[in-house]
């Protein structure tokens, strides 16, 4: 069966909006200027990195890599035209860890992206 989620958004006057998905973790939401938030188009690329993070740490800790620091920079370009969608996104992830095997770790990566992280499929939908 498909797992249902909600969010309820609720307008908080000028570009500033909170919303309550489900799981109870509020996320405020703004356009640049007046800076209550963030921005929505910047939360989906920071929600790539997190969900290819958590798939990278789970996939490390089943291959018995002890990962002791991990951060991913992620960058995208946007086309100009309206809807602005993101032509390209890159996420360079620094991983740390005694003994680690970078084939190890790469294959969790290629996992992340090809297999396992619903945002990255949503996006290259």
């Amino acid at each position: 069966m498909p797992t249902h989620k909600s969010v309820h958004l609720t307008h908080q006057g000028g570009m500033h909006f909170l919303a309550a998905p489900s799981s109870g973790h509020h996320l405020a939401f703004d356009e640049r200027a007046s800076n209550q938030g963030g921005s929505p188009v910047e939360t989906v690329i920071s929600a790539l990195a997190a969900c290819s993070a958590m798939d990278v740490v789970s996939i490390a800790q089943k291959k018995r890599q002890a990962v002791t620091r991990y951060e991913i920079h992620a960058s995208g370009s946007q086309r100009d035209e309206y809807p602005q969608v993101y032509t390209e996104i890159t996420l360079v992830h620094e991983v740390w860890g005694d003994g680690l095997s970078e084939a190890a770790i790469r294959r969790a990566i290629e996992l992340s992206a090809t297999k396992y992280c619903p945002v990255n499929a949503m996006i290259s939908a």
